[in-house]
């Protein structure tokens, strides 16, 4: 018998090919179907007499087929198939395009609805290519009603998928469990689930429609708080090593630096110091715009945690920001005599305090060996870290740079190894850091297991980047500004846009892949050749080697070339104050947070630097978009206008946790959010096992397996 956890191979009628096309679209259970939710609906609910239809008017209409045929076409290559239909007050002709198969499925004195429009051409008045359905048992599901479309992929349409749900509905109705809770249910008059699940499918009316999206949209959002928050309470059960605040070391550390800390830094900081000496692992995300100074609050818990004899693990996502950060903790630890290792996929290094801070080549054998025996202080990487081969004697804090890369499983891996003094396994502190500014709703939501600490201030001195949209007509006069900014020996960074190819499959092929490389070597060779003949380029991808991306980002730094030609998604991070100018092609397919984050890889030196934002899109949308970030330099502001125009599905790391399409417009509701974290909350407080729910346990535990499984 099925139930609601049952594979989607016992489903009748859905074979291997099917059962492919549905995991396509993440669905594998019977579950997971029934919460495949439509994205919207077309109505057909105007049915009417043939004696009645108007030209041009959307219509449904139900008569017997008095002919059908096949027609072709051979100027066009079109195959029309003609039926003629009569329902007592009139006959018309329907006319279907390309849809040969039909005169199998469509006889002579079938009785079926037709849902379409009504036109007129030189074929006379005619129903152009509708949707059809013959009298059933079930009812209309797909004409003359409010009809659901779903997200579809290559062979799997939204008429199939009403087809299988109409009929898992009928036979399961009795038999969905109500997960939410009673009191939620009435204080709020939610639908029970069976009904709302029918409603949201196949709804009478917008307004019931509406009302069962409504349903829906809480009980997701109060399962993300449920796990989220109960996230939070087992970690506050967990044991750490406490680590005492050494001020001696703090202020040598602060007298030490070539500049003054913003006030931002010095609170996040503390709270960090603050949080370590406590005997629960920090849970603690560190949020601030790119040259915010994330990296300098972040060596100072590593400060802490070096001092009491315990190790840390720094881990970034890409080998070019992992060196970067190699480099720049080496330096502001000259001072200190800690040893340093950083571990990548292609190469190691060493900076011992017995060579006198001297960075040497080492091999992976060795540098794990040190590793496991506490000798090295702080060890820095790449998903490498997480390797089973490397293991810690004493790693007391992990810290994660751009955090929302790294899936929980992952975090989860890298945490595995700690053990206190006496050999008993605990949990190191944890430390994320993100340049994307979160959004007040994904904070509550998302992130809402994690403690949040914000840098809202730039270094001083740092002077506003002039941000200017670039029309196709105003690019020969960018180009001279930038030609001009390179002979007063500034450099430009130039940004290709995000390309996502399909394949054969309908599936999107990972956009680090050769269509972007491809894009980024025709720009290459269209600026060196055509517009910049006589400057200096280089171009970097995601195809290149790690020291091929070391050697192009090294020698721009070194102003050995004069503009860089990245993609997207390879991160440029590596600081060049003598960048004065963020060149971005296609702009206008970037959110704002992304865009911001760009425009921020220049003004770090003592120059005016600028971001221009090239598109050649009309859409006013896209206007207005890009206006915000002419107008608005504050990235938590454009965070939160990016979450309102594009929505959080584009957020980075939303996407990992599996919230239908329909929900996700509910994470913009900071009204509704809130109200699912006060019910999350008190609930939590009177039942913190949910032994009285053991059915919610049972889903957030499903809720878990699914974000671990990444």
């Amino acid at each position: 018998m099925l139930s609601l956890f049952s594979p989607i191979e016992q489903i009748s009628g859905v074979g291997p090919i099917l059962q492919r096309k549905l995991k396509r679209l993440g669905v594998k259970t019977v579950h997971d179907l029934l919460f495949h939710l439509p994205h919207r609906y077309e109505d057909f609910s105007n049915l009417a007499p043939l004696s009645e239809i108007k030209i041009n008017e959307i219509c449904t209409v139900q008569g017997k087929i008095l002919s059908i045929k096949n027609i072709k076409t051979w100027k066009r290559r079109l195959v029309l198939t003609e039926a003629m239909v009569e329902d007592g007050t009139g006959a018309i002709k329907i006319i279907w395009f390309n849809q040969p198969y039909l005169i199998k499925t469509l006889k002579p004195e079938d009785n079926a609805f037709f849902s379409g429009k009504v036109v007129s051409g030189k074929n006379g008045i005619y129903i152009s290519n509708p949707v059809y359905e013959k009298t059933g048992n079930l009812g209309q599901i797909h004409t003359g009603r409010l009809v659901a479309i779903y997200p579809e992929t290559a062979g799997l349409s939204s008429r199939w998928i009403r087809a299988i749900l109409a009929n898992l509905l009928s036979s399961l109705r009795s038999r969905i469990p109500e997960t939410l809770p009673l009191k939620i249910i009435k204080e709020n008059n939610f639908p029970p689930i069976e009904k709302a699940l029918w409603q949201i499918h196949f709804p009478e009316s917008l307004e019931e429609a509406e009302i069962a999206k409504k349903r829906f949209a809480f009980e997701e959002l109060f399962l993300i708080q449920l796990f989220v928050l109960r996230e939070r309470l087992r970690i506050s059960r967990e044991k750490a090593i406490p680590v005492p605040i050494n001020l001696p070391a703090v202020k040598k550390f602060v007298n030490g630096l070539s500049f003054q800390l913003t006030d931002a830094q010095k609170k996040s900081g503390w709270r960090i110091l603050k949080d370590l000496e406590k005997p629960q692992p920090m849970n603690r995300l560190l949020e601030g715009d790119v040259g915010s100074g994330k990296t300098v609050v972040a060596a100072m818990a590593t400060l802490g945690i070096a001092k009491a004899g315990f190790q840390t693990a720094f881990m970034a996502p890409t080998e070019i920001l992992s060196k970067q950060h190699f480099q720049e903790i080496s330096r502001l630890f000259s001072n200190f005599n800690f040893n340093i290792g950083l571990l990548t996929g292609k190469q190691d290094q060493f900076r011992s305090k017995k060579l006198k801070n001297e960075v040497i080549e080492i091999s992976r054998k060795k540098l794990l060996e040190k590793a496991l025996r506490g000798d090295i202080d702080i060890l820095i990487g790449t998903h490498a870290l997480i390797q089973d081969k490397v293991k810690f004697g004493k790693l007391g804090l992990v810290i994660v740079d751009e955090q929302h890369r790294f899936g929980v499983n992952q975090r989860a891996r890298l945490c595995k190894s700690a053990t206190d003094r006496s050999g008993q396994p605990i949990i190191p502190h944890l430390l994320s850091m993100t340049a994307t500014p979160i959004p007040r709703t994904l904070a509550l939501t998302i992130y809402g297991d994690l403690d949040l600490s914000l840098i809202d201030q730039l270094p001083k001195g740092r002077k506003k980047i002039i941000t200017q949209i670039i029309n196709p007509e105003e690019r020969r006069q960018a180009y001279e500004f930038i030609k001009n900014q390179v002979k007063e020996g500034r450099q430009i960074f130039v940004i290709c846009p995000r390309i996502e190819a399909g394949n054969k499959d309908g599936a999107k092929k990972d956009i680090m892949g050769w269509a972007e490389a491809k894009a980024v070597k025709e720009e290459y060779e269209k600026l060196s050749k055509e517009i910049f003949p006589d400057l200096k380029l280089a171009m970097l991808h995601g195809k290149m080697t790690p020291k091929e991306k070391e050697q192009i980002m090294r020698d721009f730094k070194n102003k050995k070339s004069d503009i860089l030609v990245s993609t997207s998604v390879v991160e440029v991070g590596v600081d060049v104050p003598n960048a004065s100018v963020m060149m971005i092609e296609g702009a206008d397919r970037f959110g704002l947070a992304q865009l911001h984050q760009f425009r921020g890889r220049v003004g770090r030196g003592d120059y005016q630097s600028y971001c221009f934002l090239f598109t050649e899109s009309p859409s006013l949308k896209t206007r207005q978009r890009l206006k915000a970030l002419v107008n608005c330099n504050d990235g938590f502001a454009l965070a939160e206008k990016d979450l309102e125009i594009r929505g959080p599905g584009d957020f980075t790391g939303t996407r990992q946790w599996g919230i239908p399409d329909l929900m996700m417009g509910a994470l913009k509701d900071i009204k509704l959010v809130e109200k699912t974290r006060e019910a999350a909350k008190e609930i939590l407080m009177q039942d913190p096992e949910l032994k009285k729910f053991p059915l919610l346990r049972e889903k957030i535990s499903r809720f878990r397996t699914r974000i671990h499984m990444e």
